[in-house]
């Protein structure tokens, strides 16, 4: 199954916040680190890792941008010591959003941003859980605040549309929770809690009206690893709706969530021993606005890449 990975923007940090993450939880591992030199932003470290099965990437590449609630990761836990011991590692020097305790949805729970910045809920969901332990979880907030059903059957619609029908086929979406009268801010219907699938992997959404200062950023995308340029077109052209945002295979979609489109062989081809090969691919990708394969396969192998530019001192995506 080809997956949807959290794209993480840090300053400086990636090496170590993603040390520090895979010691949090059995069955995770640092997978690759690679420096691509000479972008924007300098030289810059890109991590792939692995938390209990679920893949990551993280970047460091400067102060540009910064991680907010908006995007969680929810932590499913077997018992409530394992939520307490997560809590005991993720909240020094961090802060609280929701305090460690029992709630009408989990005897054990807690919402933290660690000291990176980046948002977690650790709950107890049972004896079993899922096999997929971190989900991500949306917060639609701000403008578009009431909108997290309209948007998750989009992406549902988006996918299940998709050249790659196999993955379509594991893609849905399921309201669980609605707010009810007199819960203002939230408008009675808007969702409390939903979960969707796409291309098999879960995910969450929330609608909150309340006074949050902070909405979807760059800081946080989804990397979806595409084999075909026919699939980085269809994807391209379905969730891109802001122009000004395209750039190195990154987007914004029409609620303000940003993703990377890109195609699968291109970790293949920043990664291993070759510093010049990388060098090429990564000096080509920076000129892109939508990826394309051909080109990055051409300039990987010392030819000429040309496709879509964006001007110059773009931060690298």
């Amino acid at each position: 199954m080809k997956t949807i990975t959290p794209h993480l923007w840090f300053d400086t940090q990636a090496r170590e916040a993603a040390e520090f993450y895979v010691s949090l939880l059995p069955g995770s591992r640092i997978k690759n680190v690679t420096t691509l030199s000479d972008t924007p932003s300098g030289d810059c470290d890109v991590v792939t890792f692995e938390l209990a099965g679920q893949p990551f990437i993280a970047i460091s590449a400067g102060p540009l941008f910064k991680f907010n609630p908006s995007v969680s990761f929810q932590i499913k836990c077997s018992s409530q010591e394992e939520v307490d011991s997560l809590w005991d590692q993720l909240s020094p020097g961090g802060k609280v959003l929701i305090p460690l305790g029992s709630y009408s949805f989990s005897p054990r729970y807690a919402w933290v941003e660690d000291k990176y910045g980046l948002s977690w809920q650790v709950m107890h969901v049972g004896a079993n859980p899922s096999a997929q332990r971190i989900t991500p979880a949306l917060l639609f907030t701000g403008d578009v605040h009431g909108k997290a059903e309209e948007a998750i059957n989009f992406y549902v619609s988006v996918f299940n549309g998709a050249p790659d029908r196999a993955s379509a086929g594991n893609t849905k979406a399921d309201v669980l929770a609605r707010y009810g009268p007199g819960e203002e801010p939230d408008r009675e219907g808007t969702v409390r809690y939903a979960q969707f699938s796409l291309r098999g992997q879960e995910f969450a959404a929330m609608d909150s009206a309340r006074g949050h200062k902070f909405t979807f950023n760059e800081a946080i995308c989804l990397l979806v690893a595409c084999d075909t340029q026919e699939e980085i077109d269809y994807l391209w052209g379905k969730l891109s709706a802001d122009p000004k945002s395209e750039q190195c295979g990154w987007l914004k979609d029409k609620y303000g969530l940003s993703w990377q489109i890109a195609p699968a062989i291109l970790s293949e081809l920043l990664s291993g021993g070759d510093k010049k090969r990388i060098q090429r691919t990564t000096q080509a990708f920076l000129k892109m606005k939508k990826l394309d394969i051909a080109a990055l396969k051409q300039a990987a192998a010392g030819k000429d890449a040309t496709s879509e530019m964006v001007p110059s001192g773009s931060p690298i995506g």
